[in-house]
């Protein structure tokens, strides 16, 4: 599936080209069987398929408004990551009282290794969130689908390869046992923390005020993954997807009789066009089922915001960006800040 995040009418159509294809043929195959081979018992009334229509307006904008809270919550989610982790790393920077020279020495080793420890944590948390689901479409590079037109990092690269230059040998094989690694690196984080306040090196006020913050990174990251671990409901989504499917082949059967009968009256008039009238059902019914079709399509690609497809929250750029935000912040060499990911198409991911 191939999809810009600009979502001009063009690529709308570029995305629904098969579907339109199928739709168009469709259209064609009842009116042939219809109008040429004259099997006009092929037909249902108007007005129970416009009442079904109703209902399946109803449903897919009950669907996509569900979705679209999901993808919107996850966003909001990412968006407390990114000010919660400027405010850490600036409280954690301007916490230490040391005043000697070696002091100075090692309260800025200590503030690197803290920065490093929550870009780890930044970095296991998109990979957790990029862990496939069973109820999520496959997008990945495994062999059978290649992602061309797009890259997500987290498919290219290993987990470990990630966060090994960040954290030390020890703190790699504790967070590796872990199942969930993101909580291991917030956990090592307010161990080491404690242990600078026992040293005296932290006043106990700010280890509060810190801890506090750790609290709302372990909420924050809580809320993503209640978002990642919890599906949309099936129910709703399987039930849009068959009745839009019923109304679609209802749809044709019901527009052809109509405009055979208006053929019949302009024919009065205009005898060729009345003749070959029934004919423009097709275009008419095709766009019809297009927009309901779209409009299902729409909702399916946001009830997952963290799958790895282009319409999800841009989780990788978002935590690529925070990581050069705070080795800035700690004044870091330009050399050691990684560079931003690649984005294809102008694709975010």
């Amino acid at each position: 599936m191939y999809i810009l995040r600009r979502f001009s009418f063009k690529n709308v159509l570029i995305w629904t080209r098969k579907e339109l294809l199928f739709f168009f043929i469709l259209a064609t195959v009842v009116t042939v069987l219809y109008e040429v081979l004259s099997i006009h018992w092929l037909q249902v009334p108007l007005a129970p398929v416009g009442l079904i229509g109703t209902a399946v307006a109803f449903l897919i904008g009950f669907q996509n408004n569900a979705a679209y809270d999901r993808i919107w919550e996850a966003r909001k989610i990412w968006g407390g990551i990114v000010n919660s982790s400027r405010s850490f790393v600036i409280t954690v920077r301007d916490s230490f009282y040391l005043h000697n020279p070696e002091g100075k020495k090692e309260e800025k080793e200590t503030i690197r290794e803290i920065t490093n420890r929550h870009i780890a944590w930044l970095t296991s948390l998109r990979y957790a969130m990029r862990t496939k689901k069973v109820w999520e479409a496959t997008y990945e590079i495994d062999g059978k689908k290649k992602l061309t037109q797009y890259n997500v990092p987290e498919y290219k690269t290993s987990l470990e390869d990630e966060i090994t230059p960040y954290l030390s040998k020890v703190e790699l094989d504790f967070v590796l046992k872990n199942d969930n690694k993101p909580n291991a690196i917030i956990s090592l984080q307010s161990k080491h923390l404690r242990r600078l306040t026992d040293e005296k090196k932290l006043w106990d006020f700010t280890l509060l005020n810190l801890q506090k913050m750790l609290q709302e990174l372990t909420a924050l990251q809580g809320k993503s993954e209640r978002i990642k671990n919890f599906p949309y409901p099936k129910q709703y989504g399987s039930i849009g997807y068959h009745f839009v499917h019923i109304f679609m082949y209802l749809l044709p059967m019901a527009i052809i009789p109509a405009f055979a009968s208006m053929g019949v009256d302009i024919a009065v008039t205009n005898p060729f066009v009345g003749n070959y009238f029934v004919w423009l059902n097709i275009p008419f019914t095709v766009i019809v089922i297009w927009v309901f079709n779209t409009m299902l399509r729409i909702g399916l690609a946001g009830e997952n915001p963290f799958e790895g497809s282009p319409n999800d929250v841009p989780i990788s750029n978002i935590a690529r960006g925070i990581t050069r935000d705070i080795l800035q912040i700690i004044d870091e060499d330009a050399n050691s800040i990684p560079e931003p990911f690649e984005n294809k198409n102008n694709i975010q991911m």
